[in-house]
């Protein structure tokens, strides 16, 4: 979901491109990014289609509540993503790689993300995505699915931007980004905020953050870290930072 930061070009001065430049999308980016926004309006236009030629309500209500599903679950699936990025792995794991070392960068330079264009944040998500949901939309008749799966896919395409405006200072905003961070919506800077203390360990969610406060009170995480620590033997990040961090105090 994120995409490298400042942070990393500052460290790896062998890149081709500029440092200045580390933001600029390219039309590499922007093909990707409208390949994924291509996917998911796909993905809807062929489920209101379906619904269109129904005269039965029932398929209308289906597809508004698997819409409502795929947002409240779009927030969960991003939680979950960036927790495990956040903790396991590193710069050289396969596929993966790149991704956890810009989110290790993000914490370093949270303020990096706010300057990147949309598509260069958000390219790489729309690849994937694209990947999934075209099979998906091309082999799928039910509206419901389509629309379970457009909204979905498109609020994870968008998450690295809700998570870009969650950086970005409210007077900044647009005033309609504004308005959805105060009614819950979209994830807002104060929620967002406590993820940026070390151990960077609570609110992971960074779409709407709706479950933040349920995975941090029930020690969800910690409970899939402990698992993880018992059979693998594999330690989360934010164990070394915590006991980093009640070193220094």
């Amino acid at each position: 979901m994120a995409q490298v930061t400042e942070f990393q070009h500052k460290n790896n001065p062998t890149r081709n491109d500029t440092h200045e430049n580390w933001h600029v999308s390219t039309w590499a980016h922007r093909a990707w990014f409208a390949t994924g926004c291509a996917a998911v309006l796909f993905s809807l236009a062929k489920s209101l289609h379906s619904l269109r030629a129904s005269t039965n309500p029932r398929p209308w209500l289906e597809s508004i509540l698997a819409a409502v599903a795929a947002y409240v679950l779009s927030d969960l699936g991003t939680g979950i993503y960036h927790w495990a990025i956040d903790n396991y792995g590193a710069a050289g794991t396969p596929v993966f790689g790149p991704q956890i070392e810009a989110f290790q960068g993000h914490h370093e330079q949270p303020w990096a993300i706010t300057k990147r264009h949309l598509a260069n944040n958000l390219y790489q998500t729309a690849a994937t995505v694209a990947a999934f949901v075209f099979p998906v939309s091309l082999f799928s008749g039910d509206p419901a699915v389509l629309a379970f799966v457009g909204v979905f896919a498109g609020l994870v395409i968008f998450s690295q931007q809700f998570h870009a405006w969650a950086h970005t200072p409210r007077g900044k905003l647009p005033p309609v980004v504004a308005a959805l961070q105060d009614a819950g919506i979209l994830l807002a800077q104060p929620q967002h905020a406590a993820h940026h203390r070390p151990p960077y360990n609570n609110n992971y969610c960074i779409v709407s953050g709706l479950w933040n406060g349920f995975l941090d009170r029930s020690g969800f995480f910690l409970g899939l870290e402990m698992v993880l620590d018992r059979v693998a033997g594999y330690r989360p990040r934010s164990w070394t930072q915590s006991l980093v961090t009640c070193l220094d105090v």
